[in-house]
């Protein structure tokens, strides 16, 4: 199941990274705050990120990580982060699941993959900003939870599903639960536009 579920999504994000590098050379990034690998600057002012989130419910509850920017402000989203140079994204949820929260887990299911494009004058970057995100539903098998050592999530919460329109959140909170409730074939739902309590 991993092979097959972690081969059709690498070869769909080839497919999509190529594209945008034949059309233009970009800003490749890793971390949350889309800051650019070094050495990766092109002749654009586009940024590029492909990331695995986590979505873990159990007794009506979502597992979501409070962001503390450097920048100031807190932001609740969902365990997760950026893919690693040659890392499967299957592989990438388990191990931003660990550094995040403690927990360990384990995929349960693919649930589908997001693509959103942040103009330059919203993304911290100061730079246009493609963000693909790769939703697994995962399970808890052990560990505890804990504030993410050396890193920007400052605890992690079981919330009542209800609770999370209240939160100043990222838009990928509303992706990942629409993601579960609905199932869809096409791993695919509707964008979740940014504004109010619902950030990028």
């Amino acid at each position: 199941m991993r092979s097959m579920m972690g081969g059709r999504v690498l070869q769909a994000v080839a497919i999509a990274r190529q594209a945008v590098e034949n059309s233009c050379q970009c800003v490749h990034t890793n971390g949350r705050l889309g800051e650019p690998i070094p050495g990766a600057v092109g002749r654009c002012r586009v940024s590029f990120r492909l990331a695995a989130y986590a979505l873990c419910v159990t007794d009506g509850r979502v597992l979501l990580a409070r962001h503390e920017s450097p920048r100031g402000g807190t932001t609740w989203s969902l365990p997760g982060g950026g893919v690693e140079h040659a890392e499967d994204p299957f592989d990438a949820v388990i191990r931003e699941v660990a550094e995040e929260t403690g927990y360990d887990a384990v995929v349960e299911r693919l649930l589908g993959v997001d693509s959103r494009v942040i103009p330059a004058a919203e993304a911290w970057s100061g730079r246009e900003h493609q963000n693909i995100g790769i939703f697994y539903q995962v399970r808890i098998t052990g560990g505890a939870l804990r504030p993410e050592p050396d890193g920007d999530v400052v605890e992690s919460v079981w919330t009542p599903i209800p609770a999370v329109a209240q939160l100043r959140r990222s838009a990928l909170v509303d992706v990942g639960l629409a993601l579960a409730r609905t199932r869809p074939a096409t791993g695919h739902v509707p964008p979740v536009p940014a504004g109010g309590l619902i950030q990028h």
